[in-house]
């Protein structure tokens, strides 16, 4: 960064489970209550000098999500607002564009996130009888209306209705992932271990109220619906394979993250906007980040990652013990296994990676301490600002000095890793 960059923790809504507490809130609507959240973190007289928020799942409602909530938000209408998307990895890149116009000059504090809803995704007509519609209310006369009525496409009046599956391959990416988990050799029993400390993490970060700070209460709920404190690794075992229901199968209910609700910001400041925002806000630096993308045909489709953070960390003359906290987008547990044995293959690096240093290999110690998406859920859209948030407040807590990487996988073969360091006491 040539210029100092920084991200200070924002808020979000409760996670809820598709069809669960927030499912009478669509992507726009769950993310009004986050922005006015967020605004009144500000004096009463000032405002972000620019928004950047994204949703995955299209709407006809909106073209640009960011504007609409915004003003639905009650915020000053002089601000400009821009959408943005990239799968899993959307708000996280909302932040890096946020991060690259205060590098410009152009902002000093920009208000960066996204949504998604699940349970009010829209289905749609096929293309030929939207054409259909938009021709016969084109028609002039009652007789062109009639002629229109012949040409009606009796074998298009079926409802469109999206796939979650990638569009070159027409797999899900749970299939995907099966595919990785089989190339990598990544057992059954292994990914439920990772789901299981997903869960036994995050429901003890949420009973010592570590959440209590990053979320508000939307109708009532303020707690995320999905943790199971009482899950074991008895439990998991006897899920049925999700994806491949062969006996070869791994991927289960349990070790996928779920189809969740929810909606998240983050700010993105330069050093003068840093006295704008709350002294209790937690804040770090944001040293330096990374997209990646990866032929998805031939190569794992959530492994772009891997090719990211060798990268980033070559580039700042940092190894893999350096870094004091992970936070790992969990899609899958089998993703995470798969990634991380990447990151361990001096081979990989340097063949797939272009990195020759060698980088040592990760403390698994240190990964998600606080939980994951296995347990907390996976709303597209506000994954990376809550992955975000929540790396700041753990990382702010630490020494000066101390470094976390944040490492989302996405869907299309690409990925997004970021680098910070704490600063020490709030500036």
């Amino acid at each position: 960064m040539s210029t100092p960059v920084y991200l200070a923790a924002g808020l979000r809504t409760p996670f809820a489970r598709v069809d669960g507490e927030l499912a009478n809130y669509d992507a726009l609507a769950m993310s009004v209550p986050v922005m006015k959240a967020m605004q009144a973190q500000l004096a009463d007289d000032d405002r972000p000098d620019a928004v950047v928020w994204g949703t995955v799942a299209a709407n006809l409602a909106w073209s640009n999500i960011a504007r609409e909530v915004m003003l639905e938000a009650g915020m000053d209408p002089h601000t400009p607002a821009r959408s943005t998307v990239l799968a899993c990895s959307t708000s996280m890149v909302a932040a890096f564009e946020g991060a690259a116009q205060i590098q410009r000059g152009g902002a000093d504090l920009v208000l960066a996130g996204g949504s998604e809803s699940m349970s009010r995704v829209q289905f749609g007509l096929s293309q030929r009888l939207s054409d259909w519609i938009r021709r016969f209310g084109q028609a002039r006369s009652l007789g062109a209306r009639v002629g229109m009525l012949g040409k009606l496409p009796w074998g298009a009046l079926g409802l469109y209705i999206p796939k979650v599956a990638n569009r070159s391959t027409g797999l899900s990416m749970g299939e995907h992932t099966e595919l990785m988990a089989k190339e990598w050799k990544i057992g059954r029993s292994e990914q439920d271990a990772i789901a299981l400390a997903s869960h036994q993490n995050a429901v003890k970060a949420q009973q010592a109220g570590f959440f209590d700070s990053l979320t508000i209460a939307v109708d009532g709920h303020q707690r995320d619906g999905m943790l199971r404190p009482d899950t074991s690794a008895e439990r998991l075992a006897k899920l049925k394979p999700a994806f491949d229901r062969s006996a070869a199968g791994t991927l289960t209910a349990g070790n996928s993250s779920p189809l969740t609700d929810g909606a998240a910001g983050i700010w993105v400041s330069s050093e003068a906007g840093l006295q704008r925002l709350p002294a209790a806000a937690p804040r770090v630096e944001l040293v330096d980040f990374e997209l990646a993308a990866v032929d998805l045909r031939n190569e794992g489709l959530l492994m772009a990652p891997a090719y990211a953070l060798p990268r980033l960390l070559a580039r700042q003359g940092l190894r893999f013990a350096d870094i004091d906290l992970w936070e790992i987008h969990e899609a899958f547990a089998a993703q995470v296994l798969a990634n991380l044995a990447a990151f361990d293959s001096a081979e990989f690096r340097r063949n797939k990676a272009g990195v020759d240093a060698d980088l040592g290999s990760v403390d698994r110690s240190r990964i998600n301490p606080n939980g994951g998406s296995l347990a907390l859920g996976h709303p597209f859209g506000a994954t990376g600002a809550r992955i975000l948030s929540q790396a700041i407040k753990a990382l702010a807590a630490r020494p000066p000095g101390s470094h976390a990487v944040v490492s989302i996988c996405a869907d299309g073969g690409q990925g997004s890793v970021a680098l910070l360091r704490s600063m020490g006491a709030a500036r």
